[in-house]
């Protein structure tokens, strides 16, 4: 009895351990310049792949935003519920070969994601080879 009872206990913990280390859910962007919190971004999978879409912009200023610099189908359109990340595809213990949008900037980058312990989740955005671009780290939102 007191077998059984751990075996299912440890599945039940390695479950929830599993669930824990996903890159789905709500990441807190950080302004590389001020360090101040910028955006909320929500990463999704749809299809199989990995989407982030922005679901709140700290500053209140800002809320209303639209992305003038953006070019094609996102020009003109509001920063809020902005779907930023795209296409997205597991690689092991990444997500690559999808494309990121600055949405300041307009410019679109390749872009590759992946968790470093389960709160904070590391986003390069980069041109061409991952050696020309930058990363920033995002926190889980709780």
């Amino acid at each position: 009895m007191k077998n059984t009872i751990t075996i299912i206990a440890l599945f039940f913990s390695v479950c929830f351990y599993g669930q824990n280390q996903s890159v789905l859910g709500k990441w807190k962007t950080i302004d590389d310049e001020t360090g101040k919190a910028k955006s909320i971004v929500e990463i999704y999978e749809r299809s199989g792949m990995i989407y982030g879409k922005i679901i709140d912009i700290i500053d209140a200023e800002k809320k209303k935003s639209v992305c003038t610099a953006c070019t094609g189908e996102e020009k003109n359109k509001p920063i809020m519920g902005l779907v930023i990340i795209k296409g997205l595809k597991k690689d092991g213990k990444e997500y690559n070969s999808g494309k990121i949008l600055d949405p300041v900037t307009g410019k679109q980058y390749k872009c590759f994601i992946a968790l470093e312990g389960n709160d904070k989740l590391n986003v390069r955005g980069y041109i061409g080879v991952s050696l020309f671009g930058r990363t920033q780290t995002w926190n889980r939102v709780r």
